[in-house]
């Protein structure tokens, strides 16, 4: 998963790509180097226009050094690219932003929606013809705060220092540590420590913010705000596995999402908004269809006969299909059997996106469509900026997702789901001025709205730390902001959070 996973105005650079250091014409860098010893980063400087505002800009690229905290051996480095506005009034935030996976790099956020620079797709979000284009994102956050992206070590160019100290950072404790670690160190050698400070992550990068935010305050680090943009933290919520149907009951409202949105739904549904149907789809998954699921071989014919009829109608889906299921229908066979008289299947990440499988047949699609539109359109894209306009030229490998996890990733779960949901729970009561941005989209199958709900509602919090959450809605999938009309709306979104919750 990616969950992961997951973009206009004009850019101006005073001197496109032109590097500057104190003291000495700067070269490129190279990762392989990097790997062997600390290196200064490279800095260029930029001009951009976001939302008819000039901003000047700096943009910082290299790595940070992870040392096991009693030899103090470097054990890792994790690379950066980090843009701070020059000449920044007094109260200026700074925003950590990292994507999910686990095992994704930062590029979906920082080349979809934050950065001064998106990856042009087309308007629904759709794959474009190549070659592929850079363009000008004129929704960046850079004019709200500063933003560091980072990548996790096995993502991107960041790499442990010897393959034998790999597997420490595979790991849902591990990840949280090194991230931990990354962000203090930042904060000190650039001198931010009195900062309003920001996580946003997407999707397994929600996961990674909630624990961190705990973590983070432990270590004196305390948060103004969180951005959770697709979430998942506690994996019960997600995992389809025998005995346990949770899942089942929280996905339900995107089946009918993306039913409503391809048409399949009766007309008397067809002819209402998205909105007042998902009202109803949630009243049924929440008052009829979980309890049914306590007592689903028990249920009388007639009870039976009367969840058939209400779950095809709010699904699309076949009634015979459902009851040949058992009302178990899993998102693989939901997204193959709702379009299979058309010989289409629907995305995970978007289940706008339509797939071409080989053939109508079989339990599930032969990929995720919603996948393989942007995988190629952002690894192209993010290779030529990073060397074009950001001056870091390497032979390495940029592993945009999955490449560089050498190990199985180590849930620290104890047969149970992995749940950094009680972390933040934690850190929300230690630290009360802590708000929290929940981004959610409707086609989301991978990370569904109605299970974030879920999480939060069952984090039991104080009704006054409960206010400290936020939520909204876009009708787009795992990364909204692909969709042009999302892009904006997010970015307005949460310009409108830290406004609000950073304390000058």
């Amino acid at each position: 998963m990616i969950l992961t996973a997951l973009l206009s105005s004009l850019l101006l650079f005073q001197a496109p790509g032109a590097s500057v250091k104190p003291t000495e014409t700067p070269q490129p860098k190279s990762a392989a180097a990097a790997e062997t010893r600390d290196e200064a980063p490279t800095v260029t400087k930029h001009t951009a226009r976001i939302n008819g505002r000039q901003i000047n800009y700096t943009a910082t690229t290299g790595f940070l050094p992870i040392k096991n905290a009693v030899s103090g051996e470097t054990e890792a480095r994790i690379f950066f690219m980090a843009y701070t506005m020059d000449d920044p009034p007094a109260g200026r935030p700074l925003m950590f932003s990292f994507n999910g996976g686990p095992g994704s790099a930062s590029v979906w956020l920082h080349m979809g929606a934050l950065g001064p620079k998106r990856v042009k797709m087309l308007d629904d979000g759709l794959m474009p013809p190549t070659p592929y284009e850079t363009v000008e994102n004129e929704h960046s956050w850079l004019d709200q705060t500063d933003l560091v992206f980072l990548d996790p070590v096995g993502t991107g160019y960041s790499r442990a220092a010897k393959p034998e100290f790999a597997s420490k950072y595979f790991s849902v404790n591990g990840d949280i540590d090194s991230v931990g670690e990354f962000i203090r160190m930042y904060l000190g050698r650039n001198e931010r420590w009195q900062s309003p400070l920001y996580l946003v992550g997407e999707s397994y990068g929600t996961t990674r913010a909630a624990g961190l935010s705990n973590h983070l305050f432990e270590r004196g680090i305390a948060l103004n705000g969180i951005v959770l943009v697709s979430t998942v933290m506690n994996f019960q919520s997600i995992r389809f596995a025998d005995n346990n149907d949770l899942p089942l009951v929280l996905i339900f409202p995107s089946y009918t999402a993306t039913a409503w949105y391809h048409k399949q739904l009766p007309a008397d549904l067809q002819g209402k908004p998205l909105r007042d149907v998902l009202r109803e789809s949630e009243n049924f998954a929440t008052n009829e269809y979980a309890p049914a699921m306590l007592k689903i071989d028990r249920l009388t014919s007639a009870e039976k006969s009367n969840l058939l009829d209400k779950f095809s109608r709010y699904s699309g889906l076949n009634r015979d299909f459902v009851d040949e299921n058992n009302f178990r229908v899993d998102l693989d066979e939901f997204n193959k059997e709702l379009l299979r008289k058309q010989r289409r299947s629907t995305g995970r990440l978007d289940s706008r996106f339509l797939g071409f499988d080989k053939d109508s047949a079989g339990e599930g699609p032969d990929f995720d469509p919603s996948m393989t539109a942007i995988r190629t359109p952002y690894t192209a894209v993010f290779n030529s900026y990073v060397r074009r306009d950001l001056n870091y030229k390497s032979d390495s490998e940029y592993y945009i997702l999955g490449g560089g996890i050498s190990s199985p990733w180590n849930w620290n779960a104890n047969n149970a789901y992995a749940d950094t949901s009680q972390a933040l729970s934690s850190a929300m009561r230690k630290n009360p001025y802590m708000k929290v941005f929940v981004a959610c989209g409707y086609y989301d199958m991978a990370t569904p709205y109605f299970a974030a709900e879920y999480t939060v509602s069952a984090m039991n919090l104080d009704p006054q730390l409960r206010r400290n959450f936020s939520f909204a809605y876009y009708e787009a999938g795992h990364m909204m902001y692909i969709e042009k009309n999302s892009l904006k709306k997010l970015k307005d979104d949460v310009a409108g959070f830290i406004q609000g919750s950073a304390r000058k």
